[in-house]
């Protein structure tokens, strides 16, 4: 029997995944003289092989498309050729069988380029279709939700059981505008190369909604793993991670998102090489008012004492809280709204508000690294965020009273610069201001 030695180099590369059989294969038909070496390269070939020479769809195929450049042409699984397609400058042809790919080689059938357009993608399917007109009362609150969506910003959610803190956070991606072609490619590369993206499926058109159980391991949040792999904040890339009774999750778990809040991204770094996944995302957390959860319901009475609350809020580090923008209480609905007629504003109308605040971002920081409010760095604050006497009266007046800190202050500034936007306001006034500072709730003292 004839020996062949398969060599995959470099050899300081660490190989994994199923991808490389399809090659493995096609490599052992050129040895055997089955195919010629001229055939063959041209092209670069990814896919399982399945026993019964099925070639089966791999993961991070949307990558592998980028990656490719002329002169070279990618042959990979039928299941993911539409979304390597996608890629412009990338030559796709999707097979279904070891057979049909030699018998393209050999020249006995012809394959025509995958062709796929952003127009024809289908969106994966997903909740945000549900409507904010669902949502009965929480006004301020879904006021807040709108500000937020309109900057960019985070969101803490203070409330009891059952007021609708989850019910407002899943309809957040409803009125969060409609992702550009580049943001739609990112996010599904990141699901791409995680694996979770539908057989047939091109790009995800709808902005990821991620809301892992509190009992997340720090890989499966912020990625990890011997074979490193995105988690939850990056498959929430230009998207919403959602933490509901965030206070359950570890301590070390919530300071593990610092770093992607603040940079908009993760690095992994491991022995034999280090990675870096995109997180750009809005965090949404949810959280009781205290131990029992009763706090200000007056349906429920509270017996936790103010160190108690405090003691159990304190688990939410100073510097996490720094970065969630906006503070809002969301208190348990009255059985009077509970029981009537009256129907909230819709997500379509709100939407229509955000994206002209967010118009508005795009124009004034055209010429910076900037795509909202919420991503304004510290050095163009005041290049941007330009506040009129009385408001910045206030703000001073606020952050001496509430013992703010640098980063707190700052906040506020992008909070107000988006209020202003909704507001179709160039100067950040007095009310603008106010109202920002009001979304700083757990920044004041806990009293009894």
């Amino acid at each position: 029997a004839k020996k062949i030695t398969v060599n995959l180099a470099p050899a300081g590369l660490k190989k994994e995944g199923a991808g490389l059989e399809l090659g493995i294969a096609i490599g052992i038909l050129v040895a055997e003289g089955v195919l010629s070496q001229e055939a063959v390269t041209s092209y670069i070939f990814v896919g399982e092989l399945a026993l019964d020479g099925r070639i089966k769809a791999v993961p991070g195929a949307l990558s592998m498309a980028i990656a490719t450049h002329h002169p070279f042409s990618l042959i990979l699984p039928h299941d993911n050729a539409s979304q390597a397609a996608v890629v412009d400058h990338a030559t796709v042809f999707g097979v279904s069988t070891l057979p049909q790919v030699v018998e393209f080689l050999q020249g006995a059938l012809t394959l025509i380029p995958v062709q796929t357009t952003f127009s024809t993608v289908q969106p994966v399917p997903s909740f945000n279709e549900e409507d904010f007109a669902d949502v009965v009362g929480q006004y301020q609150a879904k006021r807040a939700l709108e500000v937020a969506a309109a900057g960019g910003h985070n969101l803490l959610m203070v409330g009891p059981p059952g007021s609708g803190k989850t019910m407002l956070a899943q309809r957040l991606t409803g009125i969060l505008p409609p992702m550009s072609f580049q943001e739609c490619l990112e996010a599904s590369q990141v699901h791409s190369v995680a694996g979770n993206l539908p057989p047939h499926s091109a790009l995800l058109t709808i902005r990821p909604f991620r809301a892992p159980h509190h009992t997340i391991s720090e890989a499966g949040l912020v990625g990890g793993g011997s074979i490193p792999r995105p988690g939850e904040v990056s498959l929430a890339h230009h998207g919403v991670l959602f933490l509901d009774e965030a206070l359950e999750f570890k301590r070390s778990l919530l300071d593990s998102l610092r770093q992607p809040l603040e940079n908009g991204t993760v690095t992994l770094t491991r022995a034999q090489a280090s990675l870096t996944f995109p997180a750009k995302l809005m965090l949404i957390v949810a959280m009781n008012p205290c131990p029992c959860g009763y706090r200000g319901d007056p349906s429920h009475e509270c017996l936790c004492t103010p160190y108690h609350i405090q003691r159990y809020r304190s688990r939410l580090s100073g510097p996490l809280l720094d970065r969630l923008d906006i503070h809002i209480e969301v208190p348990a609905v009255p059985v009077k709204e509970l029981s009537g007629t009256t129907t909230g504003e819709t997500s379509a109308n709100i939407r229509h508000r955000v994206i002209q605040a967010r118009h508005r971002q795009t124009e004034r920081y055209r010429t910076e690294q900037t795509l909202n409010n919420a991503q304004l760095k510290p050095r163009l604050l005041k290049k941007y965020c330009q506040l009129d006497q009385a408001g910045s009266t206030l703000l001073d007046q606020a952050v001496i009273r509430l013992g703010l800190s640098a980063r707190a202050y700052g906040r506020i500034l992008r909070v107000s610069r988006t209020i202003a936007d909704l507001g179709e306001s160039v100067m950040i006034s007095s009310t603008h201001v106010a109202e920002a500072i009001q979304y700083r709730n757990l920044d004041r003292p806990i009293l009894s």
